[in-house]
C-alpha cells in the first residue's frame, strides 16, 4: 500500500469534518439571523409525533416511559443517520469510481469537465480537482492537500447543506434572546401583565404572582440554563456525532421538556427521558459553565460560585450553569419558585450577590451570546482536531 492510498481514509474523514464545520457554522449563522423556521419546524413535528405515540404507550410505569423514549430518540437518530449516509453515497457518485489512486492516475485526465467544474465551485482554497490542469499545491511537509479521488470540499456539499439545515433547526439561541429581551422591554415599560404573559414561553414557572424582581430572576436563570440546552449541548453532540448527534440531543431535550416532570402523570413515565437528558446534557453544561467563567466580567467569582454553590442545585446540569452566571454577573439566584402550583425552595447561588433587575436580563443575554459563539469555535475545532492529528 502506497503512502497516498494509505492516507486516503484519513483525508476523506478530514473532508467530512470540514464539511461538518462549515455546515454547522452556516446553521449557527442562520439561527442568529433568521431565528427558528416559522413553518414546518422539525422540532415541532417531533413533538407532535412524540405526543401521539405517548397516547398509545402511556402507562404509569418506568418501562413504558423507557420504551417511549427509546422509540422517539432512536427513530430520530436513525433518520438523521440515513440522511447522512445518503450524502455519503452522493459524494461517492460525484467523486469518481472506487478504483485505487494509482489506477486513476494511469488513466490520465477524466473525460468531460462537468464533475470537476462542480468540485471547483465549492473546493477548499489550495485544492485542485482531478481533471483540471495544474497540480495541487503542496501542504505541510510537501503533502498534497487534495483528497485522492475526491474533488475537495465541493464533493461534500450535500453534507454541508444537511448539517446547515439540521443545526438551524436544532439551535435555539435566537429564540432564547428574543423571548428574554421581549420580557425586558415589557419590564422597562412597567408592563407587568405583558411580562407575565411572555414568561411561560421561556420557562415553566407560574407567572401570576411574580413581581418585577422575581421575573428578572426567572429570566436570568432561564437564559443561563437554556444557553446550554438550546445551543451549547447541541454543538457538543454535533461535534461528536455529526447530524445524528445534533438531532439526538434535541430529541432527548424536547422529550424531557414534554414528559420529564415530577407530576403525578409523569413521575414514572417521564423518568427515562429525564435521566437520559441529565446524562447527555452533562458535557454541554460543564462547557457552558466553563465558557461563562472565561467570558464573564468576573471569572474568579464565577469559578467560586460554580464550585461552592452549584452542587446544591437540584439539577445536575442547570446547577453549574446558573451558578457560573450568578458569579460572573454578581447576582443572587435561586430561592423560592413555583411550578404548576407546586412551590420549591432551592439553595441560593451566590448569596452575597444582589437581586437581579431588568438590566441584568440584558447582561445575561450578552453573556449568553458570547458563550454560544465561543462554544461554536470550541466544538468545531474539536471536530477538526482528530482528523488533523491523523493526517500529521
Amino acid at each position: 500500500m502506497t503512502p497516498t492510498s494509505a492516507s486516503h481514509p484519513a483525508r476523506l474523514v478530514r473532508g467530512r469534518s470540514l464539511a461538518y464545520a462549515l455546515g454547522v457554522t452556516l446553521g449557527y449563522a442562520a439561527d442568529h439571523l433568521f431565528g427558528d423556521p416559522r413553518r414546518g419546524h422539525p422540532v415541532a413535528g417531533f413533538g407532535r409525533a412524540a405526543a401521539a405515540l405517548e397516547t398509545r404507550l402511556w402507562r404509569d410505569t418506568r418501562p413504558a416511559g423507557a420504551l417511549h423514549t427509546a422509540l422517539c430518540v432512536g427513530a430520530t437518530v436513525a433518520a438523521a443517520a440515513l440522511a447522512t449516509a445518503a450524502t455519503r453515497k452522493g459524494a461517492a457518485v460525484g467523486g469518481g469510481s472506487g478504483r485505487s489512486p494509482e489506477g486513476r492516475a494511469s488513466e490520465g485526465p477524466r473525460r468531460g469537465l462537468a464533475g470537476p467544474a462542480r468540485a471547483a465551485r465549492g473546493r477548499d482554497p489550495g485544492r485542485s480537482p482531478k481533471g483540471i490542469r495544474g497540480a495541487a499545491p503542496a501542504g505541510p511537509r510537501g503533502r498534497s492537500l487534495r483528497v485522492p479521488g475526491r474533488g475537495g470540499i465541493g464533493e461534500h456539499t450535500p453534507l454541508v447543506l444537511l448539517t446547515a439545515l439540521g443545526s438551524w433547526a436544532v439551535l435555539g439561541g435566537a429564540s432564547l434572546r428574543r423571548e428574554a429581551l421581549g420580557i425586558a422591554r415589557a419590564l422597562h415599560a412597567h408592563d407587568l401583565d405583558d411580562a407575565r404573559h411572555r414568561l411561560p414561553r421561556l420557562c415553566g414557572r407560574d407567572p401570576h404572582l411574580l413581581g418585577e424582581a422575581d421575573i428578572a430572576r426567572a429570566v436570568v436563570e432561564s437564559v443561563a440554563e437554556n444557553t446550554s440546552d438550546a445551543v451549547v449541548g447541541a454543538l457538543v453532540w454535533g461535534a461528536v456525532g455529526g447530524v445524528p448527534g445534533l438531532a439526538g440531543f434535541r430529541a432527548v431535550n424536547t422529550l424531557d421538556a414534554m414528559v420529564g416532570h415530577r407530576s403525578a402523570r409523569y413521575l414514572r413515565f417521564g423518568w427515562a427521558a429525564a435521566r437520559l437528558d441529565d446524562l447527555i446534557g452533562r458535557p454541554g453544561a460543564r462547557l457552558t459553565a466553563a465558557l461563562a467563567t472565561l467570558a464573564g466580567p468576573d471569572p474568579r467569582a464565577a469559578r467560586r460560585v460554580w464550585r461552592e454553590d452549584g452542587p446544591g442545585h437540584p439539577s445536575p446540569n442547570a446547577g453549574p450553569v446558573e451558578a457560573a452566571f450568578a458569579g460572573a454577573l454578581g447576582l443572587r439566584l435561586g430561592g423560592e419558585l413555583s411550578y404548576a402550583g407546586r412551590k420549591e425552595h432551592r439553595a441560593l447561588l451566590n448569596p452575597t450577590g444582589r437581586v437581579p433587575d431588568v438590566h441584568d436580563i440584558e447582561r445575561a443575554v450578552r453573556l449568553s451570546s458570547r458563550v454560544c459563539f465561543l462554544a461554536l469555535l470550541t466544538t468545531t475545532l474539536a471536530a477538526l482536531l482528530p482528523t488533523e492529528a491523523s493526517a500529521a
